[in-house]
Formats: C-alpha cells, sequence, structure tokens
C-alpha cells in the first residue's frame, strides 16, 4: 500500500466519453482511457484491506490491491504481471465487464469504489502498446491433442491455458471468425475487433489451432444464431481423434415472448439484428434489418438490451423505447443495508447507450403484437405489480406504444441442443450441459474424454466467468490427462 491516505485524499476518477451526438455517427470504440497520472491516482484510493472482498467479487480471482498498488508506483510492467496471473484476456474485462470487483470493494461500504476496471483497461493497453505482452510458448510438448469446441471467451481462454501447458490445441467455430459473442454479439463500440485478432495472432504463435466454419452437429441451431459453417465434424470423429474434447459452445437460444401476433414481421431476436450488424462492420455483408427513421421499441433491460438501443441510435432510429417487466430499481444501492455488500447491488443503471437517447419505462408487460398486412405497427401493454411475490396486471394500465421493429432482448436460455445430443452429454433441468463433480471442480461431463465449460454449463453469464470457467476446464483436461498440472485456476 504505497499511499495509506489515499482513498481520504483522491475522489473517484472515471473514464471520459466522446460526446454523444458525435459517437452515434460511428461504430468505433469512445472512451477516453485514463491518463497515466490518473491511473496512479486511482490505484492510491485502495485501502490494501486486511480481507480484499474485491477478490470476493472478481470471478477471476484477480490479485487487485497488488496491480492497483503497482500502478500506483507507476511499475506498469510489473502491475501487468501480476494482473496477467489471473486473467488471460483483460483487454475484453476492461472494457466490457460490469465490475462486480468494484461492488465489493470496501471502500463502496460509504464512499465511492476504487475505479478497478478503468486501471485494469489501463495496464493491459500499456502493456500492448510497450511490446511487453509475448506469446508463452511451452519448453516442451506434451503429445497429447485437445479440441476445444467454440471460441468464445470460455473457450480462448481454455485453449490458452492447454497450449501453454504443451498441449496440441484445435478450437472449432462455426463461424467465419473467431470470438464467439465477442465477436457477433458485442457492438464494435463496446469492443473493437482487431483486440481479437490480436489475441488470436498471440494464441497462433504459442500453437493453437483455429478452424472457423465448422460445424460439429447437424440439426437446428437457435433462431438468430451466427452459423457461417460450410463443413460438419462428427463428435464420434473429435473422440476417436483427440485425447480431449472440450465443449464451450455458450449459450445462445433466446427468451421468446409467445404472445399474440408475435409472428408478424418486424420482430426480431436481438441477435437476429446484433450478429449482421457486426459482420456489416466487418466487411461481410449487410444488415437485412434497419432501424433508420422507425419506432423501435426494445423489450429487456440488460445488457443486450442496452447493446439495441445503442445500435438503433447509429441507424438513425425515429424513436427508441425500452421496456423491463421489473420494477425500477432505486437510483443507489442503499448502502445501510448490510445484506448487499460486498454482492452486486440492486440498482439503477444507465449505460453510454441510454445516453445516447432512449425512453426507458419499467414494470411494463407486452400483452399482444398488433399489425396490418403481416407487419407489426404496435404494442399492446399493461402495467405490471408485485403482489405476495406474483406479478398481477395492474387494472386500467393498459396502453399502446408505436413500433416499427421490436427487438427482444430478454436473456437466454440454454446453449444449442444438437451439439450437446451429438455428443450425448447428460442436461440438467435447466438443458445446460450436466457436469459432474470431480475434486473441488465439476467439468468432465458424463462421456469420456469430453469436458464443459463457460455458459454451456452454469448457463448465461458474463465474459470474466466464461474465462474463469475455460481456465479451471484447462486445468482439469491437463490434469486427466498428464495425471497432475501445474496450471493456475
Amino acid at each position: 500500500m504505497g499511499k495509506i491516505t489515499g482513498f481520504l485524499e483522491q475522489e473517484r476518477l472515471t473514464p471520459t466519453y466522446e460526446a454523444p451526438e458525435s459517437r452515434v455517427k460511428h461504430y468505433k470504440e469512445f472512451l477516453y482511457a485514463l491518463s497515466d497520472s490518473d491511473a496512479a491516482k486511482q490505484g492510491s484510493r485502495c485501502m490494501d484491506c486486511g480481507i480484499p472482498f474485491c477478490h470476493n467479487g472478481c470471478p477471476i480471482n484477480n490479485i487487485i490491491p497488488d496491480f492497483n498498488d503497482l500502478v500506483y508506483q507507476q511499475d506498469w510492467q510489473a502491475a501487468l504481471a501480476v494482473l496477467s496471473l489471473t486473467n488471460n484476456f483483460p483487454e475484453f474485462t476492461g472494457r466490457i465487464c460490469p465490475a462486480p470487483c468494484e461492488a465489493a470493494c470496501t471502500l463502496n461500504i460509504n464512499n465511492d469504489p476504487v475505479g478497478i476496471k478503468s486501471i485494469e483497461h489501463a495496464i493491459i493497453d500499456k502493456g500492448w502498446a510497450n511490446g511487453w505482452i509475448t506469446p508463452e510458448i511451452p519448453a516442451k510438448k506434451t503429445g497429447k491433442k485437445v479440441a476445444v469446441v467454440g471460441s468464445g471467451p470460455a473457450g480462448l481462454a481454455c485453449a490458452q491455458q492447454l497450449a501453454r501447458a504443451g498441449h496440441d490445441v484445435t478450437v472449432y467455430e462455426k463461424n467465419s471468425r473467431i470470438g464467439g459473442l465477442l465477436r457477433y454479439g458485442i457492438p464494435d463500440f463496446k469492443l473493437e475487433k482487431w483486440l481479437i485478432d490480436r489475441r488470436m495472432g498471440q494464441m497462433q504463435a504459442e500453437g493453437v489451432t483455429f478452424k472457423t466454419g465448422v460445424a460439429i452437429a447437424t440439426g437446428d441451431y437457435p433462431q438468430g444464431c451466427a452459423n457461417d459453417a460450410k463443413t460438419v465434424v462428427t463428435a464420434d470423429e473429435l473422440k476417436k481423434k483427440y485425447d480431449a474434447v472440450v465443449l464451450a459452445i455458450g449459450s445462445e437460444t433466446p427468451r421468446d415472448l409467445p404472445a399474440p401476433g408475435r409472428d408478424l414481421k418486424g420482430i426480431h431476436f436481438a441477435l437476429e439484428w446484433l450478429i449482421p450488424q457486426n459482420k456489416t462492420n466487418a466487411g461481410d455483408g449487410d444488415n437485412p434489418i434497419n432501424a433508420a427513421g422507425k419506432h423501435v421499441v426494445v423489450i429487456g433491460g440488460g445488457d443486450t438490451g442496452s447493446d439495441c438501443v445503442g445500435t438503433a441510435n447509429r441507424h438513425g432510429a425515429k424513436s427508441i423505447t425500452q421496456f423491463e417487466v421489473m420494477p425500477r430499481p432505486r437510483d443507489v444501492e442503499d448502502k445501510s443495508v448490510t445484506s448487499v455488500w460486498p454482492y452486486w447491488p440492486m440498482k439503477m443503471r444507465t449505460s453510454s447507450s441510454h445516453d445516447e437517447g432512449v425512453e426507458r419505462d419499467w414494470s411494463v408487460n407486452t400483452k399482444a403484437f398488433i399489425g396490418k398486412n403481416g407487419k407489426i405497427e404496435k404494442l399492446q401493454c399493461v402495467r405490471i405489480e408485485f403482489v405476495g411475490g406474483k406479478m398481477v396486471e395492474a387494472e386500467g394500465s393498459e396502453f399502446d406504444v408505436k413500433a416499427d421493429l421490436v427487438l427482444l432482448a430478454m436473456g437466454f436460455v440454454h446453449p444449442a441442443q444438437a451439439v450437446l445430443d451429438a455428443f450425448g452429454v447428460d442436461k440438467d433441468a435447466r438443458n445446460n450441459a450436466n457436469a459432474l463433480t470431480v475434486g473441488d471442480t465439476a467439468y468432465h461431463s458424463n462421456v469420456d474424454k469430453v469436458f464443459v465449460a463457460g455458459d454451456v454449463r452454469r448457463g448465461q453469464s458474463l465474459v470474466v466467468w466464461a474465462i474463469k470457467e475455460g481456465r479451471q476446464a484447462a486445468y482439469e483436461v491437463d490434469k486427466t490427462l498428464m495425471g497432475s498440472s501445474n496450471l493456475p485456476w
């Protein structure tokens, strides 16, 4: 702890953004990272707690007080070394993680938490800029071959760890480019895709082979799911060719809203729009859905809904309305309630996309989609109240909302069933892959040599959780193949 009184002297500093009126004209990132001096001031606020609860909040257990102090001391290379011990991809989490570590910060009890996310962002960007991040090539090869199915954050983290352990790793991806929903689900203005390509270059130098446009099973994939597969490799072929197979296929089946009129034209799952937009930005075709001049309604108040709002603003929508079925949260968390900290608090969250323009509303349920000539024209809605823990309609609260384009952004319910069925992997009650508990972790499936990790196992979650799961699955695979493992997890 370099400055004992830092948290008393320095206020929280947050990155600034390009003005909304100019950033909606492009799809580039618009966040201005902290300067070295501001990052140092932010690092000085870390209290070096006796029990650093930020570790509890961070799924990958980043060693946060250490790299905070090193940034305060301006020892950036050492800070990068500490950060890289636990996180394979800080350039992803430093941009798109909601930072549960900050919610768990001890300073958050009665003050603003340390800006851990912005410090992480600054460290990793400086590391790349100075050439400190290089391939970590294993001293010797094991002769073992591992297939990783899926190239999202769980699959990439798993593949990189296994390659560094000396295994020959091949990543299979059904799309034409690597990254999973990092590439196709998250808009470019939140995560530019050259960041993924740069990591791919490092991983290829470390020995990872990428095969794109390859599906592992025929059958129905979720509606709206990106799928550019031109060839198919069967589950039996993979099990025969590789010593282990890791399924990290994510959770891409979207939650539907089966109200009357759902079949009208102009109603789409969020990814049916976001994926083609990212492909358009990459030069891989045109988005068939255009929001320009339209009244857009986004149903769902989470991150995906926010991404739809930001993209609609860039299309030039005439109006944007976002509905959430749950009540409007408090503007700030109630810090007097000790049952909240250090856990993720329920409070009002306004994203940068919301700042660009949107009408938000809560406690709203869509009863029907109304249209003419087969096209959506409006939504029939009603206010919701919770009585005795049950959702009931508020009497006399019906209202209509004009809509030319409706985007369903209500989360994802389970992974593509075709892949799990092809391997014969058991599923739990939610249709996620059902892993077996072995030791302290649960990444082994019921099928010999087949492991599962990420959203396919735990359900829809955060990128940071996917990285954690990929690392832990890699440890389990390495231990299974070699009898023991030195991989950190």
